[in-house]
């Protein structure tokens, strides 16, 4: 009779058989850990660069011409349009925006954002009063941009404005916290 502690191959070749499996779903199982780490990492990246990327890559303010600086009577304030900073190409009409530009002097440009401080609406110039007002919420500013009325908690932006060649140029940037 053989006792209790001898092994008989096919009990040995169990064991090793029941080992390799062990060994085969250990190797699953850290390969599925694996692959759902990378397959949650390929889509969390994204958004996180998206997320960080402006603390990163600082967009550069660009020179947009206006028109000609003839084409402005002295002390005159008219509306310019010129195409957004940082457009894309399937913004269209919407890569369009506005700055109210008034002549102070032969040489001497103001700028004003056509965002309301407040919460940002277009305001309109109103020649007759010399005030820019903003429709929505009542705010009301001097020609100077400071706020004469209402609940714009600050003055209008401003964009630097240059003499380019003959041309009059609004420096813009794609976020209006870098106006003024």
């Amino acid at each position: 009779m053989k006792s209790v502690t001898e092994t008989t191959p096919d009990s040995e070749r169990a064991e090793r058989a029941a080992e390799a499996d062990n060994h085969r779903r250990s190797f699953f199982a850290k390969l599925s850990i694996a692959l759902s780490v990378v397959i949650g990492a390929a889509m969390t990246l994204p958004g996180v660069g998206f997320v960080l990327a402006p603390i990163f890559v600082w967009p550069r303010p660009k020179w947009r011409d206006v028109g000609e600086v003839s084409k402005f009577p002295l002390g005159s304030t008219v509306l310019v349009n010129f195409q957004d900073p940082s457009p894309e190409a399937w913004a269209g009409v919407t890569a369009e925006t506005g700055a109210w530009l008034r002549r102070s002097s032969e040489t001497e440009f103001i700028a004003f954002s056509i965002n309301c401080r407040h919460l940002g609406c277009p305001v309109r110039w109103l020649e007759e009063a010399t005030l820019f007002m903003c429709p929505c919420h009542g705010g009301v500013y001097y020609e100077d941009g400071e706020v004469a009325a209402g609940p714009p908690p600050q003055a209008l932006a401003r964009y630097p404005v240059r003499i380019q060649n003959g041309q009059v140029q609004i420096q813009t940037s794609p976020l209006p916290l870098t106006l003024d």
